[in-house]
Parts: C-alpha cells; sequence; structure tokens
C-alpha cells in the first residue's frame, strides 16, 4: 500500500505547489487546458458530436431482439399460443367430442333411417361447447423474435437532420472559443492589472521615499530655525496619506491574483510583469466582423434554417421503408427452434395526400425564418464592425492621452522638483511644495487610469476579434 500513497502524495504535492514568476504565455496554455468554464464547454461540443453519431444512426435503421416468456390458461392465449407454435389440431377444437355423434348420423344416413326425429338430434351436434377449446389446460409459451425496421427513402429528413447535426457542433465550438476568448480576456486583463499595479506601488514607494528624505530634511532646517513644526506635521500628513495609497495598491493586487488563481484553478503567488502599454495588433472592422465568433454562429444559423427548410418540404414527399421478422415459439424455451420458426417480410409506402395545409403552412414558416435569419446574419455583420471602428477611435484617444499625460507628468515631477528646492532656499512654503507633489501624484494616477483603460479597450478589440489564429 505505501508504494502507491507515496507517489500518489508526491504528486498531490507537486499539484499544490504554486505558480511562481508565472508568463502570461503560460497561463493562456494552463487556462485552456484548466479553466473549468473552457473545460465545461468542450464537453458541451463533445455532447453535440455525440447527436451526430444518433442522427447517423437512424439511416441504418433498427434491429430488435425480443424473447418473452409468458403463462396462460385463457382460451384465445392458449389456442393461439399453439398455433404460433405450429401445434394446434383438430383435439383442440374439442372435435372428439362431437364425431361420436357425427358418425352415428352418418350410419343413419346409409341406412336411410333419417327421420325428423334424428335429423333434429342432428342439429343438436352443432350446439356442443367443446371444453378442451373453451377450457384449456394451462400452457407456458416462449418466443424469441428478431425484428428489423429499415428506412430507404424519407424525403431527405435524415440526411438533413444529420447536417443540422453537425452545424450544431460547429455551433458549439464557436460557443467553446467564445469562452475561451472571454476568459483569455479575463486573464490578459489580469496581467496587465497587475503589471500596472506593480508599477504603481513602485511609483508611489518612490514618492514615499522622497518625503521620508524631504521629513529630514525638514527636521534639519527645524533645528537651524529655517523650519516650523507645521511643517513636519505637513509633512507627516503627507507620507501618511501615501502610505495609505501604498495598502490600497497592494490591497487590490493581491485581490488581482486571487482572480488569476481562480481563472487558472490553481494558486499563483508572483507573475512576470509585461509592458503597461499593451500592443495593438490593427485590424480593418470588416476582417474583425469576419472573424468574430458571433457573426460564424449566426451564419451557421443560416445553414441550419436553410436545412429546416429542406426537411419542412421532404413532408411533400413519400417515406418507404422495409421491415422483416424472424422468429420461433415453443412451451419451452428454444424447444424444437426450426420446426416452429417462422418469417414475415414486407414493406411500407406513406404519402400524406391531404392534411389541412399544415405542411405547406409549416413550409412558408421555415422561409420566413430563413430570411430572418439572413437579416440577422446582415446586421451582425455591420454591429461587429461598429462597434471594432469604436473600439479603435476609443484606443486612439487614450493614446493622445497618454502621450499628454506622461509630459505632464515629466513636468509635474520637474516642478516639484523645482519647488523642493527653492523650499529648501526659503523662497517656498512646505504647503506649496506639498500641492506640487499633490499635482504630480495625480498625473500618475491618472495614467495609470488612462492606461488601464487602454488596455482593456485592446483587449475587448482581441475578444471582438477572436479567431482560430489566436
Amino acid at each position: 500500500m505505501k508504494r502507491f500513497l507515496l507517489p500518489l502524495a508526491i504528486a498531490v504535492c507537486l499539484y499544490a505547489k504554486p505558480y511562481e514568476n508565472l508568463t502570461l504565455e503560460e497561463a493562456l496554455r494552463i487556462a485552456k487546458s484548466e479553466n473549468l468554464e473552457i473545460n465545461i464547454a468542450k464537453f458541451d461540443e463533445k455532447v453535440r458530436k455525440l447527436d451526430v453519431k444518433i442522427a447517423k444512426g437512424y439511416n441504418f435503421g433498427k434491429l430488435d431482439a425480443t424473447f418473452m416468456g409468458m403463462r396462460s390458461n385463457d382460451a384465445g392465449n392458449v389456442f393461439g399460443f399453439k398455433l404460433q407454435s405450429r401445434e394446434a389440431s383438430f383435439a383442440d377444437f374439442g372435435f372428439d367430442e362431437f364425431l361420436a355423434p357425427l358418425g352415428g348420423a352418418l350410419m343413419m344416413a346409409n341406412n336411410n333411417a333419417l327421420t325428423p326425429e334424428a335429423l333434429q338430434g342432428m342439429g343438436s351436434i352443432l350446439e356442443i361447447q367443446p371444453k378442451k377449446l373453451n377450457y384449456p389446460d394451462a400452457r407456458n409459451h416462449f418466443l424469441t423474435k428478431l425484428s428489423l425496421m429499415l428506412p430507404i427513402y424519407t424525403g431527405g429528413k435524415l440526411s438533413n437532420y444529420k447536417k443540422i447535426a453537425q452545424e450544431m457542433v460547429e455551433m458549439s465550438k464557436y460557443d467553446r472559443e467564445k469562452v475561451t476568448a472571454q476568459k483569455l480576456f479575463e486573464i490578459k486583463k489580469s496581467f496587465y492589472d497587475i503589471s500596472l499595479l506593480v508599477t504603481l506601488e513602485k511609483n508611489l514607494l518612490k514618492i514615499e521615499k522622497n518625503i521620508e528624505k524631504l521629513k529630514k530634511t525638514i527636521k534639519e532646517m527645524k533645528k537651524e530655525g529655517y523650519a516650523k513644526k507645521t511643517d513636519i506635521l505637513e509633512v507627516e500628513a503627507k507620507l501618511s496619506n501615501v502610505q495609505r495609497m501604498v495598502n490600497q495598491t497592494r490591497a487590490y493586487k493581491a485581490l488581482a491574483y486571487e482572480f488569476l488563481s481562480f481563472l487558472l484553478d490553481h494558486e499563483v503567488k508572483s507573475i512576470k510583469t509585461i509592458s503597461s502599454d499593451a500592443e495593438f495588433n490593427d485590424i480593418s472592422p470588416e476582417e474583425v466582423a469576419k472573424r468574430n465568433r458571433d457573426v460564424q454562429k449566426a451564419k451557421t444559423g443560416l445553414k441550419i434554417q436553410t436545412k429546416m427548410v429542406e426537411v419542412a418540404k421532404a413532408s411533400f414527399k413519400p417515406e418507404v421503408g422495409i421491415f422483416g421478422e424472424y422468429s420461433s415459439s415453443d412451451n419451452t424455451p428454444f424447444g424444437d427452434f426450426k420446426d416452429h420458426d417462422a418469417y414475415t417480410v414486407g414493406f411500407a409506402f406513406k404519402y400524406n395526400l391531404f392534411n389541412g395545409g399544415i405542411d405547406k403552412a409549416k413550409l412558408e414558416q421555415e422561409k420566413l425564418k430563413k430570411l430572418k435569419v439572413e437579416n440577422q446574419v446582415a446586421l451582425a455583420k455591420k454591429g461587429i464592425a461598429l462597434k471594432a471602428q469604436k473600439i479603435k477611435t476609443e484606443i486612439k484617444s487614450y493614446e493622445y492621452q497618454i502621450d499628454a499625460l506622461k509630459k505632464e507628468l515629466a513636468l509635474a515631477q520637474e516642478i516639484y522638483d523645482t519647488y523642493l528646492e527653492r523650499y529648501k532656499e526659503g523662497l517656498a512654503s512646505i504647503n506649496d511644495v506639498l500641492i506640487k507633489q499633490s499635482q504630480q501624484i495625480e498625473k500618475l494616477l491618472k495614467l495609470q487610469e488612462v492606461q488601464n483603460k487602454r488596455n482593456a479597450k485592446i483587449l475587448e478589440f482581441e475578444k471582438l476579434a477572436y479567431g482560430e489564429d489566436k
């Protein structure tokens, strides 16, 4: 037992080991194989593939094997059992109960002794109720039977249902790809969020360090009489505010790691950070609409509806099938199988002549549905293309804002450094210095916010254009 438990324990420990310095590529690979929602979508796709096999199976007809065992003393059943077993005899009709009277009547006829009284007596023979026929002994009956039913022509119903099942596989594939796109979007978004938060934390820690240096400088200046106690209090208040922002950033980062661990169904301790500015692979709105999974689903829906029109047309065509049956029965299981066997073969032809116009109405209904789906496909293409163009415009707008904010941040840093020097020379108050630093922090936070929005839009654009090449 120990030989089995040790490898199992090692495997569990290895599985429980958290990911560290996880790269984006590794995370995406892990998600495709281990994300629970993606796996559920894969199961749905497999179910649809089995539907195709089911649809194909109907073309091969149905072969049933039946074995029945019965016991009855019902007159009709017992006689039917004997007849089906090819064992019925005249004795089963009660012939032994009226053969003697019938023989006597025939002898009288030969002797020319058929008086009216004798003829009346002969008529009573027909009123005899045979006991063996009406009150037979209970009998066992065992029936072994093979039945085959095979469709030959169904007007195209079966072939079109198979094609519809195949299109439903494609539909489930697009559903799975949509789920995959969403999960990959969330993973990439988590990586960008964490990377931005790491950058923000570093910048805030740098600012915190500068404030602590400023605090030491002010204390030294106070000793020389060049600074006031309120200057120290103001700096301490600013330092506390920055420390609060650092702790808040760390809390957001921890939450982002929790969400990433949930997506990967595995604990993630740390990642390899990526660039704060996501790379934008620009493609035309028309290409986005071509790749989009919703558009592909709409096109597949149109194919399915086209097949449904063909299914409706099949109601105007005949149906032809054949059937066959081979059986044997006896009062013992498989007794005298060959002597008691029987077969039945035949064919069936069905053609609807009139049903009140229902089939015609159904055909028109399916044709209208097809026209509706055609318009939905066109609308989906235009809607996705318009949405792609809107996202591209928003991305471009955010890029302009980022360029401007980077310059403003550099200027804010330069202004802060200038005011800090002026404070040291006694030309500016500590309040002026802290105001300029607040402006610097404000620009930093705004830059981080816009970068985050741009990254989200780029990922949304990728999700919108998600295709096999992604």
